[in-house]
């Protein structure tokens, strides 16, 4: 695993993108960056245990190097699911790919270059019984993201679930700037520097828009869930889980 060295300069000349540059270090970045991933994980696993039935499709919308359904794969493999990994980064998906070959899952995992945002994709999601949105929706222009819910969950069969991961923000200005300043701390603590972390936010600024996790909450319930709770919170991230029910 290559490491997180991008912004080492402190130098920023575009906007954050999934480019090739971004895949090589993807999964060190994702570990450093993200607080409690597998934790997320692991839950998500633990759910999936007692609310899905064994052989049911897992979609990965916006999948990047395929960690997520790689390590659902390996807490599972009783369940016998079928994981699909979609994601419009071809740099990404070739990673993936050849992890899941490395790992020995090339024949559980299957990964597809798909625009997660297209018209078309509640009929690219054949036979979808899980749904999993880990921080992708954050990336979706904010006025698209109560539309783009709203076809998750036509897509979704009754019992259907799914799975959200988002970087947050609160509706109060000073918890904010406190809940900013804990999450640099932990960037620290991974080693990035002063550098990496300011020139790292100014490459996210335009692109990363997060929600409150009331925002979230009511994407989910207004598509239709009629059970959605946020199930883990540090700081300023958070996972959602939603149920759609049978109408």
């Amino acid at each position: 695993m290559n490491n997180d060295k991008l912004y080492s300069s402190g130098k920023v000349t575009e906007d954050f993108s999934f480019n090739d540059k971004v895949a090589e270090v993807f999964d060190d970045m994702l570990d450093r960056s993200v607080p409690h991933y597998r934790t997320v994980i692991q839950a998500t696993a633990s759910m999936i245990r007692r609310l899905a039935k064994p052989e049911s499709v897992i979609y990965d919308l916006g999948c990047s190097t395929g960690s997520t359904l790689l390590e659902l794969s390996r807490l599972l493999p009783d369940m016998h699911l079928r994981f699909i990994g979609l994601d419009n980064a071809p740099a990404m998906l070739d990673k993936a790919r050849r992890k899941a070959e490395m790992f020995g899952k090339g024949t559980v995992i299957e990964f597809h270059q798909q625009d997660i945002t297209a018209a078309g994709l509640p009929t690219a999601l054949e036979g979808v019984n899980i749904i999993l949105c880990n921080y992708t929706l954050q990336f979706i222009r904010p006025m698209l993201r109560q539309e783009f819910i709203n076809r998750l969950a036509a897509a979704l069969p009754a019992d259907g679930l799914l799975f959200v991961s988002e970087k947050i923000i609160s509706k109060h200005s000073r918890l904010n700037r406190t809940f900013i300043d804990l999450y640099h701390d932990f960037k620290r603590d991974q080693g990035y520097s002063e550098l990496e972390i300011a020139a790292k936010r100014e490459a996210l600024e335009n692109v990363l828009i997060p929600f409150t996790p009331e925002e979230n909450i009511s994407l989910l319930k207004e598509s239709g869930f009629q059970e959605a709770e946020m199930f883990f919170r540090w700081i300023n991230f958070a996972s959602f889980v939603a149920l759609k029910r049978q109408s």
